[in-house]
Protein backbone atom coordinates (compact mmCIF):
# COMPACT_ATOMS: atom_id res chain seq x y z
CA UNK A 1 0.00 0.00 0.00
CA UNK A 2 1.15 3.36 -1.06
CA UNK A 3 0.22 7.15 -0.37
CA UNK A 4 -2.16 8.37 -2.77
CA UNK A 5 -1.66 5.56 -5.39
CA UNK A 6 -0.02 5.44 -8.24
CA UNK A 7 3.65 4.68 -8.94
CA UNK A 8 6.41 5.50 -6.17
CA UNK A 9 8.39 8.34 -6.85
CA UNK A 10 11.17 10.48 -5.12
CA UNK A 11 9.67 13.44 -3.11
CA UNK A 12 11.96 16.38 -2.85
CA UNK A 13 11.63 18.26 1.00
CA UNK A 14 12.92 21.23 1.53
CA UNK A 15 14.05 21.73 5.77
CA UNK A 16 15.43 24.61 7.43
CA UNK A 17 18.52 22.45 6.83
CA UNK A 18 18.55 22.36 2.97
CA UNK A 19 16.79 19.88 0.42
CA UNK A 20 16.92 16.36 0.57
CA UNK A 21 14.66 13.04 -1.56
CA UNK A 22 12.55 10.78 0.01
CA UNK A 23 13.02 7.44 -1.54
CA UNK A 24 10.60 4.15 -2.19
CA UNK A 25 12.17 2.38 0.31
CA UNK A 26 12.05 4.34 3.43
CA UNK A 27 8.08 5.45 2.33
CA UNK A 28 7.24 1.71 1.37
CA UNK A 29 7.73 0.25 5.08
CA UNK A 30 6.00 3.34 6.67
CA UNK A 31 2.50 1.94 4.79
CA UNK A 32 2.91 -2.47 5.83
CA UNK A 33 1.60 -4.06 8.82
CA UNK A 34 -1.58 -3.46 11.06
CA UNK A 35 -0.59 -1.75 13.70
CA UNK A 36 -1.39 1.89 12.54
CA UNK A 37 -0.38 3.80 15.72
CA UNK A 38 3.37 2.33 15.38
CA UNK A 39 3.09 3.09 11.75
CA UNK A 40 1.81 6.52 12.14
CA UNK A 41 4.76 7.18 15.54
CA UNK A 42 7.57 5.50 13.10
CA UNK A 43 6.05 7.98 10.12
CA UNK A 44 6.37 11.03 12.30
CA UNK A 45 10.28 9.77 13.53
CA UNK A 46 11.14 9.29 10.19
CA UNK A 47 10.32 12.48 8.90
CA UNK A 48 11.02 15.28 11.63
CA UNK A 49 13.93 17.52 10.87
CA UNK A 50 16.62 18.80 13.20
CA UNK A 51 14.45 21.86 13.53
CA UNK A 52 11.04 20.06 14.55
CA UNK A 53 7.89 19.67 13.47
CA UNK A 54 5.24 22.30 12.33
CA UNK A 55 2.25 20.54 13.70
CA UNK A 56 -1.09 22.33 12.23
CA UNK A 57 -3.50 21.86 15.10
CA UNK A 58 -7.37 23.08 14.05
CA UNK A 59 -8.90 21.64 17.48
CA UNK A 60 -11.06 18.88 15.51
CA UNK A 61 -10.89 15.51 16.25
CA UNK A 62 -8.54 14.22 13.69
CA UNK A 63 -5.65 17.05 14.66
CA UNK A 64 -6.38 15.97 18.18
CA UNK A 65 -5.05 12.55 17.57
CA UNK A 66 -2.11 13.83 15.29
CA UNK A 67 -1.06 16.27 18.38
CA UNK A 68 -1.15 12.95 21.37
CA UNK A 69 0.99 11.04 18.19
CA UNK A 70 3.14 13.52 18.11
CA UNK A 71 3.81 13.99 21.93
CA UNK A 72 3.71 10.05 22.02
CA UNK A 73 6.71 9.81 19.19
CA UNK A 74 9.30 12.12 21.49
CA UNK A 75 10.15 14.53 18.30
CA UNK A 76 10.52 18.00 18.39
CA UNK A 77 7.65 20.19 17.80
CA UNK A 78 5.35 23.47 17.75
CA UNK A 79 2.08 23.31 17.69
CA UNK A 80 -0.03 26.55 15.41
CA UNK A 81 -3.68 27.05 15.14
CA UNK A 82 -4.83 29.32 12.69
CA UNK A 83 -7.75 31.60 14.00
CA UNK A 84 -10.32 32.10 11.45
CA UNK A 85 -12.36 35.23 13.11
CA UNK A 86 -15.67 32.88 12.26
CA UNK A 87 -14.54 30.02 13.79
CA UNK A 88 -17.27 27.89 16.16
CA UNK A 89 -17.23 29.88 19.90
CA UNK A 90 -17.14 26.10 21.54
CA UNK A 91 -14.17 25.60 19.56
CA UNK A 92 -12.27 28.03 20.55
CA UNK A 93 -13.13 27.41 23.81
CA UNK A 94 -12.15 24.14 23.84
CA UNK A 95 -8.91 24.70 22.50
CA UNK A 96 -7.90 27.45 25.04
CA UNK A 97 -9.22 24.88 28.05
CA UNK A 98 -7.39 21.61 26.85
CA UNK A 99 -4.33 23.27 24.76
CA UNK A 100 -3.23 26.43 26.27
CA UNK A 101 0.07 25.37 24.73
CA UNK A 102 -1.00 26.39 21.00
CA UNK A 103 0.25 29.04 19.49
CA UNK A 104 -2.94 31.11 18.12
CA UNK A 105 -2.15 32.81 15.01
CA UNK A 106 -4.81 35.83 14.15
CA UNK A 107 -5.14 36.48 10.30
CA UNK A 108 -4.27 39.92 8.21
CA UNK A 109 -7.72 40.62 8.51
CA UNK A 110 -11.26 39.42 9.48
CA UNK A 111 -13.56 37.26 7.35
CA UNK A 112 -15.84 40.16 7.29
CA UNK A 113 -13.68 42.33 6.17
CA UNK A 114 -12.18 39.65 3.45
CA UNK A 115 -15.57 39.52 2.27
CA UNK A 116 -15.93 43.79 1.25
CA UNK A 117 -12.54 43.18 -0.42
CA UNK A 118 -13.76 40.06 -2.28
CA UNK A 119 -17.19 41.96 -3.35
CA UNK A 120 -18.61 38.74 -2.45
CA UNK A 121 -19.00 36.17 0.25
CA UNK A 122 -16.98 32.91 -0.53
CA UNK A 123 -18.78 29.65 -2.36
CA UNK A 124 -17.69 26.10 -2.77
CA UNK A 125 -16.22 27.37 -5.99
CA UNK A 126 -14.36 30.55 -4.95
CA UNK A 127 -12.58 29.49 -1.34
CA UNK A 128 -10.72 32.48 -1.36
CA UNK A 129 -11.37 32.50 2.54
CA UNK A 130 -9.20 29.01 2.91
CA UNK A 131 -5.95 30.73 1.16
CA UNK A 132 -6.03 33.81 3.32
CA UNK A 133 -7.88 32.31 6.58
CA UNK A 134 -6.71 29.16 7.13
CA UNK A 135 -3.27 29.04 4.85
CA UNK A 136 -1.64 32.16 6.36
CA UNK A 137 -1.70 34.17 3.62
CA UNK A 138 -0.46 37.53 4.78
CA UNK A 139 0.44 36.28 8.01
CA UNK A 140 4.61 36.17 7.19
CA UNK A 141 6.56 33.33 6.39
CA UNK A 142 6.39 30.76 9.40
CA UNK A 143 5.75 28.10 7.93
CA UNK A 144 8.51 28.43 4.84
CA UNK A 145 11.07 25.97 4.79
CA UNK A 146 9.17 23.84 7.50
CA UNK A 147 7.48 19.91 7.42
CA UNK A 148 3.70 20.76 8.64
CA UNK A 149 2.62 18.00 10.15
CA UNK A 150 -1.88 17.78 9.64
CA UNK A 151 -4.09 15.03 10.23
CA UNK A 152 -5.43 15.09 7.22
CA UNK A 153 -7.26 11.30 6.22
CA UNK A 154 -8.02 10.16 2.38
CA UNK A 155 -11.34 8.86 3.89
CA UNK A 156 -12.33 12.34 4.40
CA UNK A 157 -12.94 13.08 1.09
CA UNK A 158 -12.28 12.39 -2.56
CA UNK A 159 -10.15 14.53 -2.94
CA UNK A 160 -8.13 14.17 -0.24
CA UNK A 161 -8.17 10.64 -1.50
CA UNK A 162 -5.83 11.68 -3.70
CA UNK A 163 -3.21 13.33 -1.37
CA UNK A 164 0.35 11.63 -0.54
CA UNK A 165 1.25 11.11 2.94
CA UNK A 166 4.54 13.35 2.40
CA UNK A 167 3.86 15.56 -0.03
CA UNK A 168 5.03 19.58 -1.41
CA UNK A 169 2.57 22.49 -1.57
CA UNK A 170 1.71 23.28 -4.97
CA UNK A 171 1.27 26.81 -4.01
CA UNK A 172 4.36 27.50 -1.77
CA UNK A 173 7.10 25.52 -2.80
CA UNK A 174 9.01 26.11 -0.05
CA UNK A 175 6.50 24.47 2.58
CA UNK A 176 6.05 20.63 2.87
CA UNK A 177 3.12 18.25 4.42
CA UNK A 178 3.34 15.13 6.40
CA UNK A 179 0.08 13.39 7.41
CA UNK A 180 1.20 10.66 9.41
CA UNK A 181 -2.80 9.40 9.60
CA UNK A 182 -3.78 9.42 6.22
CA UNK A 183 -4.69 6.28 6.13
CA UNK A 184 -7.00 6.09 9.03
CA UNK A 185 -10.74 5.33 9.00
CA UNK A 186 -13.20 7.34 10.68
CA UNK A 187 -13.35 4.56 12.99
CA UNK A 188 -10.11 4.20 13.76
CA UNK A 189 -9.52 8.01 14.96
CA UNK A 190 -12.30 7.59 17.22
CA UNK A 191 -11.40 4.09 18.83
CA UNK A 192 -7.87 5.74 19.06
CA UNK A 193 -9.70 8.96 21.08
CA UNK A 194 -11.77 6.06 23.49
CA UNK A 195 -8.55 4.17 24.35
CA UNK A 196 -6.69 6.90 24.75
CA UNK A 197 -8.99 9.07 27.03
CA UNK A 198 -8.32 12.54 24.75
CA UNK A 199 -10.50 15.45 25.13
CA UNK A 200 -12.81 16.60 22.07
CA UNK A 201 -14.85 19.69 21.06
CA UNK A 202 -18.30 19.21 22.71
CA UNK A 203 -20.02 19.62 19.54
CA UNK A 204 -19.56 16.33 18.47
CA UNK A 205 -21.77 15.11 21.21
CA UNK A 206 -24.17 17.68 19.77
CA UNK A 207 -24.18 15.84 16.62
CA UNK A 208 -21.47 17.48 14.55
CA UNK A 209 -19.46 15.18 12.60
CA UNK A 210 -17.05 17.48 11.15
CA UNK A 211 -16.44 20.74 12.62
CA UNK A 212 -14.93 24.12 10.42
CA UNK A 213 -15.99 27.35 9.99
CA UNK A 214 -19.70 28.53 10.89
CA UNK A 215 -21.31 28.97 7.89
CA UNK A 216 -18.85 26.85 5.45
CA UNK A 217 -20.46 27.24 2.06
CA UNK A 218 -18.69 23.59 2.09
CA UNK A 219 -21.95 22.42 3.81
CA UNK A 220 -24.01 23.28 1.45
CA UNK A 221 -27.48 24.91 2.00
CA UNK A 222 -28.24 22.75 5.03
CA UNK A 223 -24.99 22.76 6.48
CA UNK A 224 -25.07 26.70 6.26
CA UNK A 225 -29.51 26.61 7.39
CA UNK A 226 -27.86 24.58 10.77
CA UNK A 227 -25.15 26.62 11.27
CA UNK A 228 -27.64 29.90 11.61
CA UNK A 229 -30.08 28.30 13.65
CA UNK A 230 -26.83 27.35 16.12
CA UNK A 231 -25.32 31.36 15.85
CA UNK A 232 -27.30 33.10 15.09
CA UNK A 233 -25.23 35.88 16.30
CA UNK A 234 -22.65 34.80 13.64
CA UNK A 235 -25.16 34.79 10.76
CA UNK A 236 -26.10 37.85 11.81
CA UNK A 237 -22.74 39.63 11.20
CA UNK A 238 -22.29 37.79 8.00
CA UNK A 239 -25.82 39.25 6.55
CA UNK A 240 -25.96 42.99 8.08
CA UNK A 241 -23.18 45.96 8.06
CA UNK A 242 -20.24 44.11 9.61
CA UNK A 243 -20.13 41.54 6.18
CA UNK A 244 -22.56 41.17 3.24
CA UNK A 245 -24.68 44.40 4.06
CA UNK A 246 -21.29 46.43 3.49
CA UNK A 247 -20.13 44.56 0.25
CA UNK A 248 -23.65 45.45 -1.26
CA UNK A 249 -22.96 49.11 -0.25
CA UNK A 250 -19.63 49.12 -1.74
CA UNK A 251 -20.30 47.46 -4.71
CA UNK A 252 -23.15 50.49 -5.36
CA UNK A 253 -20.66 52.52 -4.99
CA UNK A 254 -17.72 51.25 -7.04
CA UNK A 255 -20.01 50.82 -9.65
CA UNK A 256 -19.91 46.82 -9.52
CA UNK A 257 -23.20 45.57 -10.91
CA UNK A 258 -23.88 41.67 -11.45
CA UNK A 259 -27.71 41.56 -13.05
CA UNK A 260 -27.53 37.73 -13.62
CA UNK A 261 -26.83 37.17 -10.10
CA UNK A 262 -29.36 40.05 -9.34
CA UNK A 263 -27.75 41.71 -6.44
CA UNK A 264 -29.62 44.42 -5.83
CA UNK A 265 -29.78 44.47 -1.98
CA UNK A 266 -28.30 42.48 0.99
CA UNK A 267 -31.60 40.55 0.94
CA UNK A 268 -30.48 39.12 -2.69
CA UNK A 269 -26.94 38.25 -2.26
CA UNK A 270 -27.90 36.65 1.13
CA UNK A 271 -30.50 34.52 -0.47
CA UNK A 272 -28.24 33.82 -3.68
CA UNK A 273 -25.24 32.66 -0.80
CA UNK A 274 -27.39 30.28 1.25
CA UNK A 275 -28.78 28.63 -1.75
CA UNK A 276 -24.91 27.61 -2.55
CA UNK A 277 -24.27 30.39 -4.49
CA UNK A 278 -26.84 29.71 -7.56
CA UNK A 279 -30.10 30.01 -8.30
CA UNK A 280 -31.36 26.76 -8.02
CA UNK A 281 -31.52 24.90 -4.81
CA UNK A 282 -28.80 22.57 -4.24
CA UNK A 283 -30.68 19.26 -5.02
CA UNK A 284 -27.34 17.10 -3.33
CA UNK A 285 -25.91 19.10 -0.39
CA UNK A 286 -22.86 18.20 1.10
CA UNK A 287 -23.51 17.14 4.89
CA UNK A 288 -21.35 16.73 7.83
CA UNK A 289 -20.24 13.10 7.76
Amino acid sequence: MQAGGGERAYIPLNSAKGATLVSPEIIGPLFDGNDKVAIAIARIRQFTPPEGLYVAFSGGKDSVVLLDLVRKAGVKHDVHYNLTTVDPPELVHFIRKEYPDVQVHRPAMTMWQLIVKKNMPPTRMMRFCCEYLKEGRGTGNRESGRIIATGIRWAESVRRGKRRMVENCKNHPDKNFLHPIIDWTTDDVWNYIRTNNLPVCSLYAEGWKRIGCVMCPMAGPTGMARDMERWPKIAAAYKYKRAIGRCVEERKQRGIADVSREWGTEDDMWDWWLRGGSKEEDPNPWLFE
